[in-house]
């Protein structure tokens, strides 16, 4: 009887287990669909994710052969750092021929200057002449109305008013033109000395760009330059990567950007790294296009045997500066990045521009005052001796 009861006791407990069993995964199942609509539902995440930055090209502004090559790849260098070194002999004769075609200029304005007071005087001589043939010419009328001189006497008179007045008209227009030439501006101020310094300041600045210098702080990814290779502006020397200024290209299917919104929070996991590390950022703004929209041969859909393919948009993450300065990061490494789209604030494109410069350097600043200083030298010396 005691064995019955057992058997008579177990399909009550299985029920009651298989019950049990079903209300779990019923109530797991409602948490689930809970946990998705409140959550899940709200998160967008792709592994198609990688990180950009910009790649600043290294090139020259002068024409020269390399004569030193002071950085490698790999290395770090610094905003301002001397990274090449030209041959400074084309650039030194450039700035000695620029300085002698300015103190030329010069010499030769103060020539076309002080002909103006030689032209004034020829002026005085004139009139004294016409004058004086004038005169001449008043006193022999009477002369002849007497019959006292003949007739061929007052005939060279009367021409040598005419010579006199010629004569006076030509020096008049030399002395219009010399001051036409000078008239209004000062000689240091004249346009020939102005064109002649500009292009002395354009020699003085040959010399110092044969110094190739690093325009922003970063990583040298990749040199194209060797030593006496003859370089022209332009040409690439070397490409410097800023890891300071990355940022992830995050590759979201078409139908997953309904909800993506510039400013929502987002979280980055680099392979490098795994799950150990999470950067912390936020949606920038979307491509324009899709990748495909974008590329050197475009699809061509308008075919017979066309196949629909989910097009991917090109979602822009900002990376924490902090947070790369701690575990740093290369361009090209592949991510998986969440973006949380609860917030629904933002726009759906992109931020305007800022009123600002985005980015800028100092490091290819140079110190024209004093190659004004120089040019002003050369301009006294030529004026004062």
């Amino acid at each position: 009887m005691a064995i019955c009861n057992r058997d008579t006791g177990n399909p009550h407990q299985r029920k009651f287990f298989l019950l049990s069993i079903t209300l779990f995964f019923i109530l797991a199942g409602v948490a689930y669909a809970v946990y998705y609509a409140l959550a899940l539902s709200k998160h967008e995440e792709t592994d198609n994710a990688y990180v950009g930055g910009n790649l600043v090209t290294l090139s020259s502004q002068v024409t020269g052969n390399v004569q030193e090559i002071r950085a490698d790849e790999t290395q770090l260098v610094k905003a301002g750092t001397e990274m090449i070194t030209l041959d400074p002999i084309d650039a030194d004769l450039g700035l000695s021929q620029a300085q002698a075609r300015l103190g030329t200029t010069v010499r030769q304005l103060r020539e076309r200057y002080a002909s103006v007071a030689q032209y004034d005087a020829t002026i005085e001589l004139k009139q004294l002449s016409l004058q004086s043939a004038t005169d001449d010419l008043a006193r022999r009328l009477p002369l002849a109305a007497n019959h006292i001189i003949s007739g061929e006497d007052i005939a060279h008179a009367q021409q040598a008013v005419k010579n006199a007045k010629a004569s006076l008209e030509v020096a008049l227009n030399q002395a219009n033109a010399a001051r036409a030439g000078v008239a209004g501006v000062g000689l240091a101020d004249n346009p020939s000395v102005l064109a002649a310094k500009a292009d002395f300041i354009q020699a003085w600045l040959a010399v110092r760009r044969n110094a190739i210098l690093a325009p922003v702080s970063g990583y040298i990814a990749k040199r194209s330059v060797q030593v006496g290779s003859h370089v022209t502006p332009g040409t690439p020397l070397m490409a410097i990567v800023p890891l300071d200024q990355l940022w992830v290209d995050a590759n979201f299917k078409e139908s997953e950007l309904r909800n993506i919104r510039v400013g929502q929070p987002a979280n980055v996991e680099a392979d490098m790294y795994g799950g150990k590390v999470t950067y912390h950022g936020k949606v920038l703004g979307l491509s324009a296009g899709t990748g495909s929209a974008f590329s050197l041969l475009p699809a061509q859909n308008a075919t017979g045997n066309w196949i629909k393919v989910v097009q991917r948009v090109p979602v822009r993450i900002s990376l924490d500066a902090k947070e790369l300065a701690q575990h740093p990061l290369r361009i090209g490494l592949s991510t998986v990045v969440t973006v949380d789209t609860h917030r629904q604030d933002g726009t759906m494109l992109g931020a305007p521009m800022p009123a600002g410069a985005l980015y800028s350097t100092q490091a290819l600043n140079q110190p024209v005052q004093e190659a004004e200083s120089a040019a002003k030298a050369i301009i006294v010396k030529n004026l004062t001796r």
